[in-house]
């Protein structure tokens, strides 16, 4: 098997950014993906609207139109569809990448295995991560986070219609997810570790999920913290003392992160505290020569500095890094 130039892994926005830069500058290329097509927007609530502008979410030139103010999580699907049939990208899906092994002579050897346990070896000058963290939730670490009826995800509302429903979380997800239920008719309740809702909400959804707080439409605790989930309830702790709260389904909503252990077993050294990969944020190049990351997994923890607004960029740098390094090699 050949040795490509780059092996990009990922295929959402920030690293379908980077195969477009890679083919308009003659690199050889190949991407793989664990999931689907932008595998974390599919992943999205059903009717989940973007927080930006449609141009801002823009790859490789092409223009995403809407007739509305802001796309839908269907609109954006529909775009990056478009984004790989014109750009005619090949990419490798239902390939999770398990390990990125650096060889004697500076390349890389990466392995993927496909659900059926399928093992596949592939060579390359130099890696991107593209993997976003949309993978990974942040786990409360609790008694019964793991029972059938506890989620990290949201999908939509219709399946919880007459259900008594906690949402864990206080940014926009959780307000979202709440406000939708309580629209399609489950009881819900938002618990919340801080004293107030998160400041990244979006501005149309923040009056909305206050006002149903306040007439009692929506039930919430905040300075409160779940400390298990039974079959039947949360049990939540605060400065009252310990309250079980009724839930016949649970949405555990309190962010993701990253696969850091990837990026460690990589030779990738990432904070412990933070989860921020070591790398130079001009180049996003790691410690590790020649691996690089872009898009969300470089934020950490901090999952709110990088969107696809920004992270669509970092290919482009990559690249034309790469291709430098690559000519002077000749």
């Amino acid at each position: 098997m050949s040795i490509r130039d780059i092996l990009i892994v990922g295929a959402g926005p920030s690293g379908l950014a980077t195969a477009i830069a890679a083919r308009q500058l003659g690199l050889d290329f190949a991407i793989v993906e664990q999931g689907v097509l932008v595998n974390s927007i599919f992943n999205f609530p059903t009717q989940m609207v973007f927080f930006t502008t449609p141009e801002l979410l823009e790859i490789g030139g092409l223009p995403l139109t809407t007739p509305f103010d802001k796309p839908t999580r269907l609109e954006a699907l529909r775009y990056y569809r478009r984004v790989v049939d014109t750009y005619q990208l090949q990419i490798a899906f239902e390939e999770k990448v398990v390990e990125i092994e650096s060889e004697a002579d500076g390349t890389f050897a990466v392995t993927t295995a496909s659900p059926r346990g399928r093992l596949r070896v592939r060579e390359a000058r130099s890696v991107v991560l593209a993997i976003g963290y949309y993978d990974i939730p942040n786990l409360l670490g609790i008694p019964g986070e793991d029972l059938p009826h506890v989620s990290h995800y949201y999908d939509e509302a219709h399946p919880y219609y007459r259900k008594r429903v906690v949402v864990v979380g206080g940014k926009n997800s959780a307000a979202e997810a709440a406000l939708e239920m309580y629209r399609a008719g489950a009881h819900v309740t938002l618990v919340h570790r801080h004293a107030a809702l998160g400041d990244t909400i979006k501005y149309w959804v923040r009056p909305d999920i206050e006002n149903r707080i306040k007439d009692g439409a929506i039930a919430a605790r905040f300075d409160t913290s779940v400390v298990e989930i039974t079959p039947t309830a949360v049990v939540v702790e605060s400065a009252a003392g310990r309250e079980e709260i009724p839930a016949e389904q649970v949405f555990l909503l309190t962010g993701y992160h990253a696969d850091v252990d990837l990026m460690r077993r990589a030779g990738i050294q990432c904070d412990e505290v933070t989860l921020k990969p070591d790398l130079n944020p001009e180049t996003f190049e790691t410690n590790v020569p020649n691996l690089f990351i872009a898009g969300g997994a470089i934020a950490g923890r901090q999952t709110g500095t990088i969107f696809i607004e920004n992270g669509r960029f970092h290919g482009e740098t990559i690249v034309k890094k790469l291709a430098e390094r690559f000519r002077q090699q000749e």
